[in-house]
């Protein structure tokens, strides 16, 4: 269900704000609703936004954005604990090192660094993720995980969030994918580099997940293997994760 109606958030300051909910395990249990979302960032929030966040009792924001990226754009929320999980940002940088050597940006060029990027999530960030979950396992308010646009660390993060959660991999990909439904370039990149380079940098495409998966097997070997080594997830984690933020199809109790 992956455009669900309750799905996204319409918020004014954010375009990339959503609902994990409704997202059925495979054991038929489902997400809970307005627990767990995931956005891009939340330094331009309204009034109005701020207020609608409250209302749906948001306590915790895990902030995946570099310590740079934080500084540009701090926010702070009414009743929000802030958690900082930096992960520095590396294509930029990278296109930037291309254009410094006097090569033309292409499109090619930038789903390869893409891919790089994602690699380096399971290489060299694990760490954060591990402290994600830990936090996620200590307790269940409702909390985001968010980045700069919410799409790629954001994305590998929500993605091993719901594979925790037996959520098929079918599923999480149509999740990750509605980045590119939703999220709206800020207008200040538009002419930052040609537009096919945009699209993108600014997009997610499923080979992008698909490379930091398949680090996970070449490195890990499987999936749990790498929850198990990298993220301290054993299956006696993964099952208490299971009851903190899953539910049986028929209990609107905990929507």
């Amino acid at each position: 269900m992956p455009h669900h109606p309750d799905r996204l958030l319409p918020l004014q300051g954010a375009s990339n704000f959503r609902d994990l909910g409704g997202y059925r395990s495979a054991d038929g249990r489902s997400v809970r609703w307005r627990r767990l979302f995931r956005s891009d960032h939340l330094a331009g929030l309204s009034a109005q936004d701020v207020a609608q966040l409250q209302a749906l009792g948001l306590s915790r924001s895990f902030d995946l954005r570099g310590q740079r990226e934080r500084a540009a754009q701090a926010y702070a929320l009414p009743g929000v604990r802030v958690q900082p999980l930096p992960i520095e940002p590396t294509v930029v940088q990278g296109l930037q090192a291309l254009r410094e050597r006097g090569e033309a940006l292409t499109a090619a060029h930038t789903a390869q660094l893409m891919r790089e990027t994602y690699r380096a999530f399971v290489t060299d960030n694990s760490q954060r993720f591990a402290e994600l979950f830990a936090h996620l396992l200590a307790d269940d308010a409702p909390a985001v995980v968010h980045c700069t646009a919410g799409k790629d660390r954001t994305g590998f993060a929500v993605a091993l969030l719901l594979r925790a959660l037996d959520v098929p991999h079918e599923t999480v990909m149509q999740d990750y994918l509605l980045t590119n439904r939703h999220y709206r370039m800020p207008t200040a990149y538009a002419d930052s580099a040609p537009p096919e380079v945009l699209r993108v940098l600014w997009q997610v495409q499923e080979d992008f997940l698909h490379a930091a998966f398949a680090a996970v097997e070449r490195d890990y070997g499987s999936l749990d293997a790498y929850f198990a080594r990298a993220l301290a997830l054993t299956p006696t984690a993964c099952a208490r994760l299971a009851q903190m933020y899953l539910q049986a199809p028929d209990d609107t109790s905990k929507k």
